[in-house]
C-alpha cells in the first residue's frame, strides 16, 4: 500500500493574513479600497496596497499651496458679498424690524384700530438706539405690513372669486398696483422731505412701515363688505381711515415736528408751516389709498 500523504501546514504569512484566527483579509483601508486595486502575486485574490491618487494629491506641496490659496480667495469673495449686499440691503437693520413677538402684534394691531386711547407716543432709547419693537408698541416694524399686504392680495382673491371674477392675471394687477402706490408714496415723501431740508432720523424702511399699517383697514374693510355688503364695508373702512388717520398724524409730529423743535425753528414759521403741511398730507392719503385699492372689491 502507498504511503498516506502527509499533511502540510501551509504558513500563515503565505496566505497574507496577520492573525491566524482571521478568516478574511481586511481591505478597509485606503491602500487597498476599490475594485480596480491589482492582485497580488499569491493568487488568492486579495488587492496589493497602493497609495490612492487622493492621498498622492494631498502629499503634494504644491497642491497644498493652491488650496490654501483658493481657501483664501474663497474667504475674501465671501467677505466682498457680504460687504456690497450690507450696503444695497441692510440686512442688520432689517433684523431689528422683525424683532417682534405675539404680544406685541396684539398691541399694536389695537393701536391701529384705536389710537384714541393711547397717550405716549415717543419712542424708547437705549444708548442712542432705539429698542426693539417688541419692547416699544410705538416703534416701527416691517412684520405686520409684510404680513398685512400679503393677507390683503389673499382677500382680495378671495373677494374675487365670491363675484366669479377672479383670474390670475387679475390678482397679480391687484398686487402689483398696491406695491406701486406704496412706491410713489415713499418716493414723493422723500423727495418732499428733502425738498423742505427736513432734518429728520425718519429712514425710508421706516416710511414703508408706517405706510403699510394702512393694509391692515383695508382687510377688515374687505372682510366686513364679504359678511354685510356695502354697509359693512363702509362702516369698518370709514372707522379704519380715520384711525390711520390720527395714528399717522400722531406719529410723523413726533419724527418730523420734533426735528424742528429741537432746531429752534418758531412754531409759526414758514419752515414749520410747510412740515406741518406735509405730515397733514401723508396722513391724508392714506384714507384715499385704503379705499381707491378696496372699493371694486365690494358689490
Amino acid at each position: 500500500m502507498p504511503a498516506p500523504a502527509s499533511k502540510r501546514r501551509i504558513p500563515v504569512s503565505q496566505l497574507g493574513m496577520t492573525d491566524p484566527h482571521q478568516l478574511f483579509d481586511d481591505t478597509s483601508s485606503a491602500q487597498s479600497r476599490g475594485y480596480g486595486a491589482q492582485r497580488g502575486p499569491s493568487g488568492l485574490g486579495y488587492p496589493t496596497a497602493s497609495a490612492s491618487p487622493q492621498a498622492a494629491f494631498l502629499a503634494d506641496p504644491v497642491s497644498n499651496m493652491a488650496m490654501a490659496y483658493g481657501s483664501s480667495l474663497a474667504a475674501q469673495g465671501k467677505e466682498l458679498v457680504d460687504k456690497n449686499i450690507d450696503r444695497f440691503i441692510p440686512v442688520t437693520k432689517l433684523k431689528y424690524y422683525f424683532a417682534v413677538d405675539t404680544l406685541y402684534v396684539g398691541k399694536k394691531l389695537g393701536l391701529l384700530f384705536f389710537p384714541y386711547l393711547h397717550q405716549d407716543w415717543e419712542v424708547q432709547y437705549q444708548q442712542d438706539t432705539p429698542v426693539a419693537p417688541r419692547f416699544d408698541v410705538n416703534a416701527p416694524d416691517l412684520y405686520i405690513p409684510a404680513m398685512a399686504f400679503i393677507t390683503y392680495v389673499l382677500v382680495a382673491g378671495l373677494a374675487l372669486g365670491t363675484q366669479d371674477r377672479f383670474s390670475p392675471d387679475l390678482l397679480g394687477l391687484q398686487a402689483s398696483s398696491a406695491l406701486a402706490w406704496l412706491t410713489v408714496e415713499v418716493l414723493a415723501i422723500l423727495l418732499s422731505l428733502y425738498l423742505v431740508t427736513v432734518n429728520t432720523d425718519l429712514t425710508t424702511i421706516d416710511l414703508v412701515a408706517f405706510l403699510g399699517y394702512k393694509y391692515v383697514g383695508m382687510i377688515g374693510g374687505v372682510l366686513m363688505g364679504l359678511l354685510f355688503g356695502k354697509v359693512g364695508y363702509y362702516l369698518v373702512l370709514g372707522w379704519s381711515c380715520v384711525s390711520i388717520f390720527v395714528f399717522m398724524i400722531r406719529t410723523l409730529r413726533l419724527k418730523i415736528l420734533a426735528e424742528a423743535a429741537a432746531e429752534g425753528v418758531p412754531v409759526r414759521g414758514a419752515r414749520n408751516q410747510l412740515r406741518m403741511y406735509l405730515t397733514m398730507a401723508v396722513a391724508a392719503a392714506q384714507p384715499l389709498l385704503m379705499y381707491w385699492l378696496t372699493f371694486h372689491l365690494v358689490r
